[in-house]
């Protein structure tokens, strides 16, 4: 007879596409814990007859968070042992449940972490991109002006050298293409991307090329643009500039931004280094030119 399972929220990746990604103790909690809270109960209940799982499932999705998190909170305290699952992949990484996490954590109950399938671990390991730093935007925003305005701060961070890795996105179907041509607008066309979409499933795709070509890429067959995208940018090229002229490319770029000098000046210290009066002196001399060109 099994021991029963110390009561605990157990945070269990699920798989992504292919069932046999889901691992050997994924397996054994999800069929040994008395409750599995899922994203969507309809999707998880499947995944669970598959494995022989017999756990009571109850919902808990964006909507309901707080209130799953109490009702999770009791189960625990009673002494059950409960299991937490998205749709597919890991849980509280662009999926719900980081509030779950946090308020279980908080009434002082253990919170497991089951790890296994990640979509966008997944993509960067197949794609060749050797930049040694990556971030993980998660999803962009939906609505155009703040989809342009996230990738402009997001392209001007790394045209100071102040974001110097990879970035990785999330991106749903009917809205991919329309990203690609704003992250082209926003970087330039010869930034390298890795478009992965539908990772572990039958029609799993990875393709790289030039921000230029992607969209033509994506438009020239309609079924390259079904399924869930793992966006992948690579990261910008190290900078051959001296010191000195470095120092007064991001003092041009942070002024013609309107920062006040003494903030450029902090800023360009952070960024490229230098001597903080020798700094200031060619902040000065480069608003004096500016001014004179406005004028």
């Amino acid at each position: 007879m099994e021991t029963k399972l110390e009561p605990a929220l157990y945070v269990t990746a699920t798989p992504i596409g292919n069932l046999g990604d889901i691992t050997a103790r994924a397996r054994e909690v999800l069929c040994r814990v008395d409750q599995v809270a899922a994203e969507d109960t309809r999707h998880t209940a499947p995944l669970l007859r598959h494995i022989g799982s017999r756990a009571r499932l109850l919902a808990a999705h964006e909507h309901n968070e707080e209130e799953a998190a109490q009702r999770i909170i009791a189960h625990l305290q009673q002494g059950e042992a409960v299991a937490l699952v998205s749709d597919a992949g890991t849980p509280a990484v662009s999926d719900p449940g980081a509030r779950i996490v946090a308020r279980v954590r908080a009434a002082g109950l253990r919170v497991v972490p089951l790890p296994g399938p990640c979509a966008a671990i997944a993509a960067l390991s197949a794609s060749g991109i050797c930049a040694p730093h990556w971030l993980f935007y998660g999803f962009l925003p939906a609505r155009e002006k703040a989809l342009e305005a996230a990738l402009a701060e997001l392209a001007a961070l790394a045209e100071l050298r102040a974001l110097p890795c990879a970035l990785i996105f999330h991106e749903a179907p009917h809205r991919i293409v329309a990203t690609v041509h704003a992250m082209e607008k926003a970087f330039g066309g010869t930034r390298r991307i890795v478009l992965a979409r539908e990772i572990s499933k039958l029609f799993e795709t990875i393709h790289a090329a030039p921000l230029a070509e992607a969209a033509t890429w994506l438009e020239a067959d309609p079924q390259r643009q079904k399924g869930e995208f793992v966006l992948i940018l690579d990261a910008p090229e190290a900078s051959t500039e001296n010191p000195l002229e470095e120092s007064e490319r991001v003092l041009r770029i942070l002024l013609s931004a309107g920062l006040p000098l003494k903030q450029a000046v902090a800023l360009t210290r952070e960024i490229a280094g230098g001597n903080k009066n020798a700094l200031y002196a060619q902040a000065l001399e480069l608003k004096e030119k500016q001014d004179m060109q406005d004028g």
